[in-house]
């Protein structure tokens, strides 16, 4: 009898729900004619489950499951209906009546726990009201698992959660696990990249999470993002149906949600690819081009266009070395297509990477072809910026101190005069005097330079750097256009500044001041040693600091390699009071200590 009860007890919320709407405390009007009334935003009720949460020998052939309503319902998402652990294909769901009824096109496996999930796929029929949620346990055996576990998938590099990952544990230990077989028990994350596994059984497990692109839960390296635990995992939390962490939450919610414990952290990366070779081409301009690679890190042995002498082509890499910009450095007409000859690394059939010779067609577009014939045809079609080195020239005041003037040409140059630059100031009593700067040409960029003041610039100066006429050429064998910049620090006494103290330095690190929606980097510092970090000019708001662990020293965040069990670089985010959110106040001058060991310890 106790048993039967037990079976029971989940249903009993949604039957008290169903009660209160069936029998109201007062009775009805019947004198009034009906109205429109207010709009219904009452969710569908469940009211009948079959089979009973709880039930055990549950038949694996021809099994189906009914969830009846209160009311008529739609089956607004049915990806959200979501089977652990998952069968080869999807569950199949029918609208019956007011029921939702799933199938399955394979037979279930013999003595096994399954949860079914239908959180986020029903709604009513009129006015779309979501059904908050819902997930049956039962049993093809003779008894229930009881085991669960708790957790939050991110991205590595945000820690932005990650919804719809999918959460998997496998009791195959073995490498080729994930790829090769479906889980033992599977959830999907919420919109707070949340998530919960119950009624798993109590034993040692491998735990993966993906963004399975192919909704098949097996992990693709060439199209899923991935993320894994470093050790293997035996739950210690008891499901029970009073857990909170296994409630459900109206996502919008912010504060329920965010109270939810986790039992482990999984950060989501992207795998490089297996496979190199050219995947994209592309001729942007008669003497422009950029090739595309699968993988990073391409290896070109040899590279040359036919006709040309090998000096006559310019190539520059990306940070990640997948993709490379060409020029030519040649002042005659190019022909419509260029013979790009590569020797690279690329991927063979057995899948090792071989020198290889590639020919590359690189054609203008019939788009670009038509523009170039028009303007070489009729000088009035050109434009001013088809007959200069084409430049942008900035500097903002609130970074001006760190980066300086900032310079990048649209095409890398052949001709450069950087002794030209004529750097002035201009106190606030109008005294005019003479500076100088510095010139750094950016390693990973040949078109981007900063121009740095030698000294130290002033509160209330005004500062202007001059770029003469036709002092820079580029490869289209145009000069320059003269600009001037202007910039001065800002004095508005409303700004405010962060100090970090830094300590416990034993590595390099990334210190990032991030906005709000952690979508843009205001102020960025390399360090390697114990230093104080200033972030000065902020205006009143909210920010966040991210400091990433750059081990290899290379400046930017790797990746991941799943089968060498190398998670990628960690990021932390600073916190005060648990909280990563900074908010900075008017007139405020905010220091910190941070312990970088402890925070990555």
């Amino acid at each position: 009898m106790r048993e039967k009860l037990k079976r029971f007890l989940p249903l009993l919320p949604v039957a008290l729900l169903l009660a209160s709407l069936i029998f109201p405390s007062g009775c009805a009007n019947t004198t009034t004619p009906p109205s429109g009334g207010d709009k219904d935003t009452i969710p569908p009720v469940l009211t009948k489950v079959y089979p009973l949460p709880g039930s055990v020998q549950v038949p694996t052939h021809h099994t189906k499951l009914r969830f009846t309503f209160n009311e008529y319902v739609k089956i607004k998402d049915a990806n959200s209906i979501f089977l652990s652990p998952p069968l080869e294909k999807k569950p199949k769901a029918a609208i019956k009546g007011k029921s939702v009824e799933v199938s399955f096109e394979s037979d279930l496996d013999t003595n096994t726990t399954y949860t079914l999930d239908i959180t986020g796929a029903i709604v009513d029929n009129n006015e779309g009201n979501p059904f908050p949620g819902f997930t049956l346990v039962f049993s093809t055996g003779s008894k229930i698992d009881s085991m669960c576990v708790t957790g939050l998938v991110q991205d590595c590099n945000t820690l932005n959660p990650i919804k719809g990952a999918t959460v998997m544990l496998y009791k195959d230990h073995s490498d080729s696990a994930v790829f090769l077989k479906r889980p033992v028990a599977a959830a999907k994350t919420d919109d707070w990249g949340y998530f919960s596994i119950r009624n798993i059984q109590d034993t040692l497990y491998r735990v993966y999470a993906i963004k399975d692109e192919g909704n098949n839960n097996l992990y693709d390296p060439d199209n899923d993002r991935v993320a894994f635990l470093d050790s293997l995992f035996r739950p210690t939390l008891v499901y029970d149906d009073t857990l909170y962490e296994l409630k459900k939450f109206d996502m919008k919610d912010t504060m329920l949600c965010l109270a939810r414990k986790t039992q482990m952290e999984l950060n989501l990366f992207r795998e490089r690819p297996s496979k190199q070779m050219i995947v994209k081409k592309e001729r942007v301009g008669p003497r422009t081009a950029y090739l595309t690679f699968m993988a990073p890190d391409a290896v070109i042995h040899d590279m040359r266009i036919k006709g040309l002498p090998r000096e006559k082509l310019i190539s520059q890499f990306n940070l990640q070395k997948d993709s490379l910009e060409l020029w030519v450095n040649d002042q005659r007409k190019m022909p419509d297509t260029l013979h790009l000859v590569i020797n690279y690394d690329k991927t063979d059939t057995t899948g090792k990477l071989q020198p290889t010779e590639e020919l590359v067609k690189l054609s203008l577009s019939r788009e670009a072809r038509a523009e170039l014939m028009k303007k070489e045809s009729d000088s009035r079609n050109r434009k001013h910026e088809d007959t200069i080195a084409v430049m942008t020239a900035k500097a903002d005041p609130t970074t001006v101190e760190q980066y300086g003037f900032d310079i990048e040409f649209k095409y890398p140059l052949i001709e450069e005069a950087w002794d030209s630059l004529r750097f002035r100031s201009v106190n606030p009593r109008q005294q005019e005097a003479k500076g100088t700067v510095k010139v750094i040409r950016d390693s990973m960029n040949l078109r981007h330079f900063q121009v740095m003041p030698t000294e130290p610039l002033q509160q209330g100066f005004d500062y202007f750097l001059k770029i003469p006429y036709r002092k820079f050429r580029d490869v289209n064998g145009f000069y320059n256009d003269s600009t001037e910049l202007k910039v001065t620090l800002p004095n508005d006494e409303k700004l405010s500044s962060i100090t970090l103290e830094l300590s416990g330095v034993r590595n390099k690190y990334i210190v990032d001041l991030l906005t709000e929606k952690r979508d843009k980097v205001v102020r960025s510092f390399i360090v390697n040693k114990n230093q104080n970090l200033v972030f000065p000019y902020l205006k009143a708001g909210t920010y966040c600091i991210r400091i990433t662990e750059d081990k290899n020293r290379n400046n930017m965040v790797d990746t991941g390699v799943l089968l060498e069990h190398r998670q990628p670089e960690k990021v932390r985010f600073f916190k005060i009071e648990d909280q990563f959110m900074i908010k900075v106040l008017e007139r405020a001058e905010m220091v910190w200590q941070i312990n970088l060991e402890e925070m990555f310890r």
